[in-house]
């Protein structure tokens, strides 16, 4: 129960540190969001080995004993993966602090993480039985 809950809550951060680049786009609030991703960018790397150790887990667990592989531990790997490019290849990764226009891999990268912040918040109300 509690690495479905680090599950969840890695892919809601993770994704949300990934889709800064639009959330900052958002009228009002985007300003805000930015400071606040500021703040939490340097602890990524905690989050994307949370992300990657919950979600291999959950995936071993279920390609060994079932019932299948479910999308939550495939985001979750993906987040950890996202997070830790820089680290775990040595090139550094699209940055998404200080461009002005979201394209390409930038704009790839902060929709994946829109959807790794929906599939969290799924993952915080679907039943881990």
């Amino acid at each position: 129960m509690i690495m479905a809950l680090l599950l969840d809550l890695a892919n809601i951060v993770g994704g949300f540190l990934l889709a800064v680049a639009l959330l900052r786009r958002l009228p009002r609030v985007g300003d805000d969001l930015g400071r606040f991703a500021a703040r939490v960018a340097p602890f990524g790397w905690v989050v994307g080995i949370v992300a990657l150790v919950a979600g291999g887990y959950y995936l071993i667990v279920h390609l060994v004993s079932g019932p299948r592989v479910f999308h939550f531990e495939v985001v979750g790997i993906g987040v950890g993966l996202a997070l830790l490019w820089d680290r775990l290849t040595g090139r550094p990764a699209a940055r998404t602090d200080e461009s002005t226009t979201t394209a390409g891999v930038t704009l790839l990268l902060a929709i994946f993480g829109i959807i790794a912040i929906v599939v969290g918040l799924q993952g915080l109300f679907t039943p881990d039985s």
